[in-house]
């Protein structure tokens, strides 16, 4: 799945929807600090009264929404386990009696309780439902309309969310005149920050893909990987975070811990090229280390510092596989906003790197010096800086300076 087809299923979640059929809502409810299943309930997803229906959809919107990579991961399962979710996942998505997707959906949960109770009550959330998208848009001289003919996208969407303690109140009775203490003895479910689920099976444009499936982190960066190989049964994430890094420490074992500025530039260029020459294709660019290896040359690094055996060896020690691909949207996901960071003792700066060619530290008098070529005066606090000479001298001066001569 791309960002395209996650947000064309976020934006079909909301209440009244034709295009979008959920045909029941299955609640969990598991104690804190143990392994067994407490209460759970099935219902018809359009017997609940609007406002509870809104509640779970702003949850669902919730869970799906994030970066890939960051906070939305697609997995592909691992190829044995046991008792596998993605069978338990394909035989409820199949069945079409309650009572076996709600065993299917047990199973689902006993898993996430097995060995790893959670630190409070939680609901566990399941619904089956069937996105309808149409395939194509409408014409006002077609008769057909463009809702006869409809792709199917039938899948299952689970949230995972805490409750939160009841309220103990000290209130004043206006009628009977008197102070009292309340208490709540309904736990509360916190529908609006979910801590995690899955979306099964994924979706690339019209086609479901049974072999992967996509899991949402309650937190970026911090995917759960007891949940993602254990309860999932999925293969270990890297994060955009994790694949960038990945990407430096090869680029430093090459090339050593100095680069200059224009050549860096120069090599996140060429990663955004790969990006851009691959934005409308279904799978996302990856950068293997023969094409790191294209890319240093192509940004100019010295030849005899290239060494494809070097690089190949740099990914095995940083992923545990030589062949291993790098998401080339992970190294550079702002190319032209200000994600490079230049740091230094006196002040951090933010520049793009397509603007690191106008960059330089040279010396001077003995003395190190960060340059910033300009295009305009620069700016502080509003205030519009007086050009100076590089030995520290305004233009004023050297003016008044010439005149005296």
């Amino acid at each position: 799945m791309d960002k395209k087809d996650i947000a064309g299923i976020r934006r079909q979640l909301k209440v009244d929807n034709d295009l979008l059929k959920i045909q029941n809502i299955f609640n969990v409810y598991i104690m804190k600090e143990t392994t067994e299943i407490y209460h759970h309930q099935s219902q018809p997803f359009e017997l609940l009264e609007r406002e509870q229906q809104e509640l779970f959809m702003n949850n669902f919107k919730k869970l799906l929404t994030g970066k890939l990579d960051e906070k939305l991961f697609e997995l592909k399962f691992q190829r044995e386990a046991e008792n596998h979710t993605q069978l338990i996942l394909h035989k409820g998505l199949l069945t079409n009696n309650v009572q076996d997707w709600m065993q299917e959906m047990l199973y689902m949960t006993e898993k996430m309780i097995a060995e790893r109770p959670y630190e409070h009550d939680v609901v566990i959330t399941f619904v089956r439902a069937e996105y309808l998208k149409p395939t194509r848009r409408g014409s006002s001289e077609c008769e057909e309309s463009d809702r006869d003919t409809v792709y199917s996208h039938p899948f299952i969407l689970c949230s995972v969310n805490k409750t939160q303690d009841p309220k103990k109140e000290y209130q004043f009775d206006y009628v009977q005149k008197e102070f009292k203490y309340n208490i709540e003895v309904d736990p509360v479910v916190d529908l609006n920050t979910p801590m995690g689920g899955f979306l099964f099976p994924t979706f690339t444009n019209h086609s479901a893909d049974v072999n992967h499936i996509l899991y949402a982190s309650g937190k970026a960066h911090e995917p759960d990987l007891h949940f993602v190989e254990e309860v999932l049964n999925g293969e270990e994430p890297m994060t955009a975070m994790e694949d960038k890094a990945v990407f430096e420490e090869v680029i430093r074992d090459v090339v050593g811990d100095q680069m200059n500025p224009s050549t860096l530039g120069n090599v996140y260029r060429e990663v955004n090229q790969v990006v851009e020459d691959h934005e409308e294709g279904e799978e996302p660019p990856k950068l293997d280390y023969r094409d790191v290896e294209r890319v240093l040359t192509m940004s100019g690094v010295e030849q005899e510092k290239i060494d494809s055996e070097k690089i190949k060896e740099s990914f095995k020690r940083y992923t545990e596989n030589d062949n291993y691909e790098l998401k080339a949207s992970s190294i550079v996901p702002k190319y032209k906003s200000k994600s490079i960071k230049i740091n230094t003792k006196l002040a951090n700066i933010s520049i793009s790197p397509q603007d690191l060619e106008h960059v330089k530290q040279v010396n001077f008098d003995g003395r190190r010096y960060l340059m910033i070529e300009l295009e305009e005066d620069a700016e502080i606090e509003g205030f519009k800086m007086l050009p100076e000479a590089f030995g520290g001298a305004t233009k004023a001066e050297e003016n008044e300076e010439e005149g005296d001569h």
